[in-house]
């Protein structure tokens, strides 16, 4: 079975209306493969901004939100908030909120069952940090994580899993591609194992961690790597080269 190509910003707290709005400009302008579903995480902030200036043909992304509707949640946002907007996707997980700001796994969880409820797609992440691949516990680490977010989901159509060694994220170290083939692999093994052969063959399972126009021709030619979570590339032209990837 194909799985179509995705590849998300993550523009992370970074940026202003004239750096994105000129961002998005070169991308609105850029020859990006049709073949590619591209989706750009913005401040919340600024995704009613990004999604009024992106062309349709580009989706967009909130960096997080809380696990109910509406309520006495000072600084959070909800998906509803995020679909009033006009966004259809929200990055969950992401290492950044694990271990600057301290979510669960358990919390993360929820978020996951409220996001996919409320109707958005979920771009959850997992990975483990140097400690634990040096510690060769890579596989319990990541296993683990997957498990709560699995717990949570009954369409799996609309969530795609990121792999985000920890390790490698804004540190410019970037898992070889074979360290990352060797984990989407075993990921895909487990989600046949414990979800269904069918969602293991259809999920689409990317990767994240000091991707560049420089590394990710080599990495998306492995078997398993469905795609990218970028980080700062994604706020510089070069964004587009790793989009068409695969071209």
């Amino acid at each position: 079975m194909s799985r179509k190509f995705f590849v998300g910003g993550n523009w992370k707290m970074n940026g202003d209306k004239k750096s994105l709005g000129e961002l998005i400009q070169t991308l609105n302008a850029g020859k990006v493969d049709p073949n590619v579903e591209v989706v750009c995480g913005a401040p919340s902030i600024y995704l009613d901004f990004a999604r009024s200036k992106l062309d349709a043909k580009f989706g967009v992304a909130a960096q997080n939100c809380y696990k109910v509707p509406k309520g006495a949640f000072t600084g959070e946002i909800s998906p509803a908030m995020i679909k009033d907007c006009g966004v259809n996707w929200v990055i969950l997980g992401h290492s950044e909120r694990r271990h600057v700001f301290g979510e669960s796994d358990e919390l993360i969880g929820q978020k996951t069952a409220h996001a996919l409820e409320s109707g958005l797609g979920v771009i959850a992440c997992i990975g483990e940090k140097l400690d634990e691949r040096e510690g060769g516990i890579t596989e319990k680490v990541v296993f683990a994580q997957t498990k709560v977010i699995a717990d949570n989901v009954k369409d799996w159509s609309k969530v795609v899993l990121a792999y985000e060694p920890v390790w490698a994220i804004g540190t410019g170290k970037t898992a070889s591609p074979q360290q990352a083939q060797e984990v989407h692999e075993k990921l895909r093994v487990w989600l046949k194992t414990n979800v269904s052969e069918a969602v293991a063959n259809s999920v689409r399972i990317i990767y994240g961690g000091s991707v560049t126009g420089g590394t990710c021709k080599e990495l998306a030619s492995q078997k398993d790597v469905d795609g990218f979570l970028v980080g700062g590339a994604s706020l510089k032209p070069e964004f587009i080269d790793i989009i068409n990837a695969k071209a």
